[in-house]
């Protein structure tokens, strides 16, 4: 018998050169919340407290812009665009069309990227 969790994607971790920084980006780009697992590693929490944890922060870790790409969901791709931006993360491709809709990727203040996509 295997339990629901068996072979899915479970906890995704990235790499936080500034921990701090990097919180207050995804938590003004997402609205992220973390569990601080003291000064030097976060567990990101999702959007509400009923969210399981699904991911850290990790002040050891080294950025990369290869192997592993993330891609997260949007509404609107558009003013997730805007939020990246004005949040201190860098468009790095996109917005553009593919079969699916419309995705983007973008580097976060660590210099990890990651990819946000749209149906629309």
């Amino acid at each position: 018998m295997t339990s629901s969790r068996h072979h899915r994607l479970d906890y995704v971790e990235l790499a936080a050169t500034d921990l701090a920084r990097l919180k207050t980006f995804y938590a003004g780009t997402f609205g992220w919340t973390f569990n601080d697992y003291g000064p030097d590693y976060a567990g990101i929490q999702g959007a509400t407290p009923e969210d399981a944890e699904v991911g850290g922060l990790n002040p050891e870790a080294t950025p990369s812009r290869g192997g592993v790409f993330v891609q997260l969901y949007s509404d609107d791709l558009d003013a997730t665009a805007e939020a990246i931006a004005t949040n201190g993360g860098e468009i790095v491709n996109g917005p553009y069309g593919f079969p699916g809709g419309r995705r983007l990727h973008f580097v976060d203040p660590s210099g990890n990227e990651l990819g946000v996509w749209s149906e629309q």
